[in-house]
């Protein structure tokens, strides 16, 4: 029995820009952390006393005896790729799914780690974030960029830049009573709505609008939070402000981006002390984040009081086993 543990990632800067579509022509760049909220993907070998092979759990059963029948496309999909065979698979989370923290991507990677490891193989943090990526991005045909299988792949506070020949993971040199300060000055609170990433990025990619203009001065802004969050003599309430900027610049990328409701719930924020936010992911729902000090964090509080606050840590792990257990059942191949 394999148990893999693979944080949600939390996006500042630069998304968008993370877009294959976009950074193959003008580069990208994104500044995001993993935190301690985590999804769990549990496999093992399913004995043959069953009138089924495969047998998976997630917010459905599903028990069949042909791969070709599953329903979930990354399952699908993932088991053909690596030749996966007679499984019982388990997902469970910390957070709700289609909430705009990498949900997605932080299974498909979780779920390929269990897979390798109940193989007996070793896959490393770049090779569980390419295959992810080709996972959803080619194989499951989800639209969607690159940030998030790279973030749950390695964990941490890094910057990721994206060129043509592919990508870069820098992980942010900053202080522990900086970092300790910034962490402490976020807060998440989450919407109630729910939507699949996949289908905002359609919606956005179908309007008529060019939005190379906004992902430009948003790629920029990556520069801009690096610098604040690394030059000690900077004043880190400027993080705040410059996520304001993003998230205004963010709205301008597409009509799925925010709604009126979420206008509402971040002018609610910002009235009541927030120097700045932002939602999380694509748009159209899951958490919004807000940079509040400290002696404005009761306010918010109260503002947002309608919806489930969520206190969180950054942490540095990505994607780790944190329980293996071998088996002596031998799969048929």
């Amino acid at each position: 029995m394999i148990i893999t543990q693979t944080p949600f990632r939390m996006s500042f800067f630069g998304g968008g820009t993370d877009m294959e579509s976009f950074f193959k022509e003008h580069g990208g760049a994104v500044l995001s952390t993993t935190f301690d909220k985590y999804c769990y993907v549990n496999v093992r070998h399913l004995p043959r006393f069953f009138d089924y092979s495969t047998e998976l759990s997630y917010s459905k059963t599903e028990r069949v005896t042909n791969i070709d029948d599953i329903q979930h496309p990354a399952i699908r999909n993932a088991m053909k790729m690596l030749n996966m065979h007679e499984i019982r698979l388990t997902y469970e989370a910390d957070l709700p799914a289609r909430s705009g923290l990498g949900t997605s991507s932080s299974f498909a990677v979780g779920m390929l780690n269990a897979f390798y490891a109940l193989k007996g193989k070793y896959a490393d943090k770049k090779k569980l974030a390419d295959e992810a990526i080709y996972l959803e991005r080619n194989l499951c045909q989800e639209a969607g960029g690159w940030q998030d299988q790279i973030a749950a792949s390695f964990g941490g506070f890094n910057r990721i830049n994206f060129n043509a020949d592919g990508y870069e993971v820098l992980p942010m040199i900053i202080s522990p009573e900086r970092k300790k300060q910034l962490n402490q000055n976020l807060m998440m609170f989450f919407t109630g709505f729910t939507r699949f990433s996949s289908d905002v990025q359609k919606v956005n990619a179908s309007g008529k609008v060019d939005k190379t203009g906004q992902l430009k001065e948003m790629l920029s802004l990556v520069d801009d939070a690096e610098r604040v969050l690394t030059d000690k003599e900077k004043n880190l309430d400027d993080f705040g402000r410059l996520l304001d900027h993003t998230w205004k610049l963010k709205r301008q990328t597409g009509s799925a981006v925010s709604t009126n409701s979420i206008d509402e719930l971040y002018a609610k924020g910002m009235a009541a002390g927030a120097l700045g936010g932002k939602l999380l992911g694509a748009g159209g729902g899951g958490f919004l984040v807000f940079y509040v000090q400290p002696e404005r964090q009761d306010a918010v509080r109260w503002a947002m009081r309608d919806l489930l606050y969520i206190p969180f840590k950054f942490e540095d792990s990505g994607t780790r086993i944190i329980h293996y257990t071998p088996e002596d059942y031998t799969p048929k191949d």
